[in-house]
Order: C-alpha cells, then sequence, then structure tokens
C-alpha cells in the first residue's frame, strides 16, 4: 500500500519524536520537557529575555507560555524581575539550580542535534531550514 507523502505529516512525526526524546532527558533532571527546552534557550541568551521572547520561539499562547514560567519559578529554576524603568515588564532570570542544570541540558541537546543531522551534508541542511522558515511564514 503507498502512502502519499505530506509535509504535515512528516513535520508531526518528527515533532513527536524530537518531543518523547525530550522529555526522556528531562525526567533525569526532574523538569518537564516544555521546561527542559525553555531552559535550554533561556541559558543561550545573552540579552535580557522576556515572556514574548519565550511565546516567540516556542510558538505559545500567552496563556500556556504564562504557565510554563509559573511551573519553572514553583520549581526555583528561574524568577522574574521587573526592570527598573519599566516595572510592568519583567525580565526572566535563571537561578542558580538552573545553571547547576547547565552543562546537562546544553550536552543533551547538542547530542540530540547532532543525531539528528548525522549523515545530512551541510547544502541539504541549508535546504531545510529554508524550507522549515517559509512553512513557518506560510502558517502565521
Amino acid at each position: 500500500m503507498q502512502h502519499d507523502r505530506h509535509a504535515a505529516r512528516y513535520v508531526s512525526k518528527l515533532s513527536n519524536k524530537l518531543r518523547r526524546r525530550i522529555d526522556a532527558f528531562s525526567t533525569r533532571g526532574k523538569m518537564s520537557g516544555s521546561q527542559g527546552r525553555a531552559l535550554h534557550f533561556l541559558l543561550a541568551q545573552q540579552d535580557d529575555v522576556f515572556q514574548k521572547d519565550i511565546e516567540d520561539e516556542f510558538s505559545l499562547r500567552p496563556s500556556s507560555a504564562t504557565e510554563l514560567l509559573k511551573a519553572m519559578e514553583r520549581e526555583g529554576l528561574i524568577r522574574r524581575e521587573p526592570l527598573p524603568r519599566d516595572a510592568r515588564r519583567k525580565r526572566i532570570v535563571v537561578t542558580d539550580k538552573a545553571l547547576a542544570y547547565k552543562q546537562a541540558v546544553m550536552a543533551d541537546i547538542l547530542g540530540l542535534e547532532a543525531e539528528l543531522t548525522r549523515d545530512i551534508p551541510p547544502e541539504d541542511l541549508e535546504v531545510f531550514f529554508r524550507v522549515m522558515e517559509q512553512m513557518l511564514r506560510n502558517m502565521h
């Protein structure tokens, strides 16, 4: 039986496999997969990060981002600090507890990236990224 090839089906299958793999990493660190992904993003940033940045990076609704950040605060992974010039805006700051996970989180993500892209030539990856960026724009 021949199956039609649909981009959405392939994206969904890959997304599910990645989510399961990241969730498996995260259980070792006693945080959810969503928290692990957010923590990886936060640890890689040099500039101030705000809830809107989390929403944009992970395509989350504001309410979902709020719940994620509240859970991370309860776990002691982050704190939100008001800006001196605008107390309504709160930057997200990783805690010492989160920094203790940095090496493991970064190693897990880099290992997953290496596994995911193994044996794929750089020029094919460039095409992949261009196509994925266009698909994301198409869905916006």
